[in-house]
């Protein structure tokens, strides 16, 4: 029996050693200073149900005083003015003091949003990865970008300068690396920030700025607020501020967009989606099967790229559903903190009553569930959390709500197509654009697929996301990329000087 059996799931997680759990303090100016308002926002385990932290919930003032901090640093301290290669070197050294805190990284991220630490144990891995790459742009923005007139009567030099202060907004369901995405572009392009976490994962971005200023980040270039959406909204249309960057659910993302054009401020949105696998006829089951959680059921269902539509062939059908199911079935659900849990609660109440509401939603709407589709069970301390069996429904038809809307739960619908143009016309049928995946032996069959998909990214026989190139959505997942030099440019601004 382990010592978490041994104590109670509520107990073991009492007993564990982080950094943060009942605070009342921002980082303004390179320092944690106390909110100027009373007001606090619990933060709750999913997996048991329990209240284990609190965070401030900042006022106006706190906001202020944020934004001005960032504001005299970008107009007269000296990040801007480091040359590339020198705010390059600090994010290696923000990489180091990442990786040193991989453990409370990890333990605070998954007591916050339930995912479980076989997923939040490489956190910080990835984000020191991102830094890095990010450090090795640095030639990018130092090399000289000179363009001849067309003419030949003259020449332009081209700058690229730091867009100027940016608030950066990142959801629950990954709170460390879809901050760090946005943080670590605006930090080498030379800009300050106010960042703001979502509500429910307040706690694990804290470490990070603890590693930033063990890096030497000076004063007043990152500033960290906490509060619930009403602060956001003042963030994004703080007046002081020259770039927004969110990522979140596409209703929340269009009222950002329609702020962000009110203002004219750049705005980078990375948002929802509903991503298809297509299964082609010639697809090896088993090599599907080695990729499947990760790339459709990831962190719980709760991944804005995954392709939670599975599209396979007719005459392959009852194989595909078949291999999802026991896939599926089979995958440990559990305490979060067990390293050999794959499927953990749903991050919040809300959400694991919204995941219900599907299933139910499915069933009514004739499809059949072949594993799941119920609230799990799971005893002791973990009957109070937000957990609910991952769910595979069959018999699925385009026109039902849980084909067409992003459930992000634990939840996988498998369609049925005749022929490959109804196939990439089923995952075409959508008003998102961000993920999806094709499987196939013959790679060129595969590539071709790929090609006709209306998507921003698309993996063959596996996903994933690479530092290296740009991620983004069409349609309603979002405006903009993430990652690779375009990532960059998102905070850059662009100045051309003409010269004889």
């Amino acid at each position: 029996m382990s010592t978490r059996e041994q104590l109670g799931a509520v107990a073991a997680r009492e007993a564990l050693s982080l950094p943060y759990r009942y605070v009342d303090t921002h980082f303004i100016d390179g320092e944690w200073i106390p909110s100027t308002g009373g007001g606090h926002n619990d933060v709750t385990d999913p997996a048991t149900g329990s209240v284990w932290g609190s965070v401030a919930d900042g006022t106006t003032e706190d906001l202020e005083k944020a934004v001005r901090s960032a504001r005299a640093a970008f107009d007269t301290g000296p990040w801007p003015r480091l040359a590339p290669s020198e705010r390059a070197a600090v994010l290696l050294r923000i990489a180091d003091q990442v990786e040193a805190r991989t453990t409370e990284l990890s333990l605070t991220n998954t007591l916050e949003n339930g995912s479980p630490v076989s997923e939040t144990q490489g956190a910080a891995a990835n984000a020191a990865s991102i830094f890095r790459y990010f450090a090795s742009l640095a030639p990018l923005l130092e090399s000289e970008d000179i363009r001849p007139f067309p003419n030949g009567a003259g020449e332009s030099l081209v700058r690229r300068d730091p867009v100027g202060v940016c608030g950066l907004i990142a959801p629950w369901n990954f709170p460390i690396n879809l901050m760090v995405i946005k943080l670590a572009p605006a930090l080498l392009a030379g800009c300050t920030m106010v960042m703001k976490p979502a509500s429910p994962t307040p706690l694990s971005f804290r470490i990070i700025m603890d590693a930033l200023a063990a890096a030497g980040v000076p004063a007043g270039v990152a500033n960290l607020v906490t509060g619930s959406g009403r602060l956001g909204d003042a963030l994004v249309r703080h007046p002081q501020v020259n770039k927004v960057a969110f990522t979140g659910s596409t209703p929340v993302g269009r009222k950002i967009a329609a702020a962000c054009g009110e203002l004219l401020r750049p705005v980078t949105l990375e948002l929802g989606g509903k991503s298809s696998a297509l299964v082609l006829p010639d697809a090896d089951l088993d090599a599907m099967g080695n990729n499947l959680i990760r790339s459709c059921m990831r962190n719980t269902g709760q991944t804005c790229y995954i392709s939670t539509r599975i599209l396979a062939p007719s005459e392959r059908y009852d194989e595909v559903v078949e291999l999802v199911t026991n896939t599926i079935a089979a995958a440990p659900q559990g305490d979060p903190l067990d390293p050999a849990t794959v499927f953990g609660p749903s991050a919040t109440a809300s959400q694991y009553r919204t995941v219900l509401e599907y299933i139910e939603s499915g069933r009514a709407e004739g499809a059949r569930a072949t594993t799941g589709g119920h609230k799990a069970q799971l005893g002791g301390d973990l009957d109070a959390g937000y957990f609910i069996a991952p769910t595979v429904f069959a018999d699925v038809l385009p026109g039902m709500r849980i084909s067409r809307e992003e459930i992000f739960g634990p939840v996988v619908s498998i369609l049925r197509y005749d022929g490959i143009d109804e196939g990439l016309s089923l995952a075409n049928n959508t008003e998102f654009g961000l993920g999806g995946l094709v499987f196939g032996t013959d790679i060129d069959a595969a590539q071709a697929a790929a090609e006709r998909m209306d998507t921003g990214s698309v993996g063959i026989n596996f996903f994933a996301s690479n530092h290296a190139a740009p991620f983004g959505g069409r349609n309603d997942s979002g405006l903009g990329t993430e990652y690779g030099p375009e990532g960059l440019a998102a905070y850059l601004s662009y100045k051309s000087i003409h010269r004889r």
